[in-house]
């Protein structure tokens, strides 16, 4: 039986192989202000509609760190579509927007306020200290 990947170049899978879900460099950036900040959060919580990547449980607030490629970030030069199966692509994109919008909507139904934070948004450290400080603040 042929498997959906199997026309796949072996060098496309070894790059493909190296993404990561956890402990990016996004990530990290966006962990290391929150921290240097002086606030303190719980990684990766499971038992969290969509594992959100912080949690501030006193606060009752989480953070996403979403990739502009994965998931879609409107108007980011990052969101693009690869040319070779794109019909693919866009099924994957199309249900990954749809995961994160219901993952947000069950935390807001829970009583968790929730920040989106895009990858684009962490190479500016002053900015991003802003926006988490106008989040994390409130």
């Amino acid at each position: 039986m042929r498997r959906p990947f199997d026309d796949v170049p072996s060098s496309r899978r070894a790059l493909m192989g190296r993404v990561h879900g956890k402990d990016t460099k996004p990530e990290l950036a966006v962990r290391g202000a929150a921290h240097r900040m002086g606030f303190r959060f719980r990684l990766h919580r499971r038992d969290m509609p969509g594992t959100p990547d912080l949690v501030f449980p006193k606060l009752k607030k989480v953070i996403f760190v979403h990739g502009c490629f994965w998931h879609r970030h409107i108007g980011c030069r990052q969101t693009t579509v690869p040319k070779a199966r794109a019909d693919y692509w866009k099924s994957k994109f199309d249900a990954n927007i749809k995961r994160d919008a219901r993952n947000l909507a069950e935390l807001r139904e829970q009583g968790w306020e929730a920040l989106v934070i895009w990858e684009c948004e962490t190479s500016n450290e002053t900015a991003l200290r802003a926006h988490l400080a106008g989040f994390l603040t409130d």
